[in-house]
């Protein structure tokens, strides 16, 4: 669903205030990204219960009811999680993932909130979602009649709405510390080789396990087990050294500051090569596109990296490279500065030989 305007957790609960009250909404996203929990967010700001069908356990009569006979006529009682009183919100998980039989049982109920003689009490609101996966997903597609009965969004993870909830959520230091450096690992596309994949929902999991072990119980390895059973691969190692920094006091904002140095004993070659990233992470964060015009900080902060270029140089030129080079998403950073580093780089190599 390429098409759907792609929406921050924020901005969809927004959407979600306006328009669900009075049309359907389809919310697609990918696994794990926390479809789920804000449905349910927003049924709770509404005064609401929410009630969560997932389409790939539900067979026709989850939706129908079965047939009596009532003086003469047949007639289909609803399903008892169905039939309240009370206004409610229906939130129909995996949409996508019912047969083509569930989905047309869905027509009425999502058009008109109601099937045959049933209706949904007043009030209720019917939110829908799913995830459109590859040739190995149990997902199909959408029914034209469906699609049309609904306004369609999609859900993108986004990192500063994640933490703004982790915050308040009682979510592990440890781990929003982490998404705090490396934003751009809180959600990574699932492997089609049955590999753990980042999401927000993994990184709930792993803080909760987290907590549950206490601080006495986070030893380097239980904690790497840990990660790389929930996480992307790459990323996993990354938290794990991240831990093992925390644990043995580096930190970038102190290496920026000239308080301490890049590590450079071989055991701590994980260390250095997670400061590495998320050095590489926050220059293309804080640099604009643009050199022209600098703020005074900001030159400041520019000719803070290129030191610290130079000094990752001298103890391994393959980081070094790395820095500086095309990430596997995409990311690099501005010509400008790239131009400006090639250019200072003999005068700063001289300058640490005096």
């Amino acid at each position: 669903m390429e098409a759907a305007k792609s929406l921050t957790p924020k901005e969809l609960s927004e959407f979600l205030r306006r328009v669900a009250p009075v049309r359907p909404v389809f919310v697609w996203g990918p696994p794990g990204v926390g479809k789920s929990a804000l449905v349910e967010d927003f049924a709770r700001s509404v005064g609401m219960e929410c009630l969560s069908l997932r389409g790939s356990q539900l067979a026709q009569e989850d939706i129908l009811g079965v047939p009596r006979v009532e003086a003469g006529v047949l007639r289909f009682s609803p399903p008892a999680q169905l039939a309240r009183k009370e206004p409610y919100c229906l939130y129909l998980d995996e949409l996508n993932a019912c047969s083509p039989d569930v989905q047309r049982a869905f027509y009425s109920l999502i058009d008109n909130r109601g099937i045959g003689e049933f209706r949904l009490p007043k009030g209720s609101v019917v939110i829908a979602a799913g995830y459109r996966g590859g040739a190995d997903s149990i997902t199909r597609p959408l029914a034209s009649d469906l699609i049309n009965r609904m306004a369609h969004v999609r859900l993108r993870a986004n990192a500063k709405s994640w933490l703004d909830w982790a915050d308040n959520a009682g979510i592990h230091p440890l781990v929003t510390e982490y998404i705090r450096l490396r934003s751009d690992h809180l959600w990574s596309t699932p492997s089609l080789n049955e590999e753990p994949f980042s999401s927000p929902r993994a990184w709930h999991i792993l803080s909760d396990a987290l907590k549950s072990c206490g601080n006495e119980g986070l030893s380097e390895g239980f904690v790497e087990t840990l990660a790389s059973g929930l996480i992307n691969p790459p990323h996993a190692r990354q938290f794990s050294a991240f831990n093992r920094q925390q644990l043995r006091s580096h930190d970038l904002k102190a290496i920026f500051q000239g308080e301490t140095g890049w590590p450079d004993a071989p055991e701590e070659r994980d260390i250095l090569f997670f400061l590495v990233e998320s050095f590489r992470a926050q220059l293309i964060s804080e640099l604009p596109v643009n050199g022209d015009n600098l703020a005074q900080e900001t030159r400041a902060f520019t000719r803070s990296a290129k030191n610290l270029f130079v000094q990752l140089s001298g103890i391994s030129l393959e980081l070094a490279q790395l820095v500086v080079a095309r990430g596997e998403d995409g990311g690099i950073l501005p010509d400008w500065f790239l131009v400006e580093l090639a250019r200072d780089l003999p005068r700063l190599v001289a300058s640490r030989r005096i």
